[in-house]
């Protein structure tokens, strides 16, 4: 995989860097990849096509069927293999290698990514329309990505990942989502994530990690 720059992503990106809305900040990012697989990819490539493989020759009747059929086309290995080396790229301190297809949804229409966008971003939008004249934050998102991967032609996916493999589980955080655009005839994927933290665990004032020293400070001043 191959990260591509766009400029168009710029001025997305720069806003949401850093959405400060009080008691939360709201942090995301779109990156843009060529499906084109270099060195380590295509090492990477190989290992989860084999695992797959190798999972569909062990899974049983309790495994999910919807995964099943999913992975029993090449087609849609090739995608699953795309989507984890995309995130693989995103977060190279982590391993995806174990991920598998029920950890994908796909949307099957743009409507259920506006509702997750009008329920999550809906503070986060005022804040852009105030800085760019009342324009729509989601128009935008989606005429940014028209441009850089055609959205009329992409497959949509959502990654829902189990507790323990989620990048954005940090330290206050209050939720996340990731969602990838894939466009299968330009073999580019772009993703979009965001993540929102609680400003007031950030700050300290809600972690129960005082030291001695600091629990005894509090009750310096008070009559015994």
């Amino acid at each position: 995989m191959k990260f591509l720059e766009y400029a168009l992503l710029d001025s997305i990106n720069d806003f949401l860097s850093h959405i400060n809305l009080g008691e939360c900040t709201i942090k995301g990012k779109l990156e843009a990849y060529s499906c084109k697989q270099i060195g380590v990819d295509r090492k990477l490539s190989l290992s989860l096509e084999h695992e797959i493989l190798d999972y569909l020759g062990k899974s049983s009747d309790s495994d999910s069927p919807s995964s099943a059929e999913f992975l029993s086309s090449r087609s849609s290995r090739k995608t699953l293999v795309y989507l984890i080396l995309t995130l693989s790229h995103m977060y190279p301190d982590y391993d995806f290698s174990a991920l598998r297809a029920h950890q994908f949804f796909r949307e099957e229409e743009l409507d259920s990514f506006r509702l997750m966008f009008d329920t999550y971003m809906f503070e986060a939008s005022k804040e852009w329309a105030e800085i760019n004249g009342g324009s729509p934050l989601l128009e935008s998102l989606y005429k940014t990505l028209d441009e850089v991967v055609k959205l009329a032609e992409c497959e949509i996916y959502s990654y829902n990942p189990d507790s323990d493999g989620d990048p954005f589980l940090e330290r206050g955080a209050i939720w996340s989502f990731n969602f990838f655009f894939y466009n299968r005839k330009l073999k580019r994927v772009v993703s979009f994530r965001c993540c929102c933290l609680s400003n007031l665990v950030a700050d300290g004032f809600l972690t129960d990690d005082l030291s001695d020293e600091e629990d005894g400070d509090i009750f310096d001043d008070m009559d015994m």
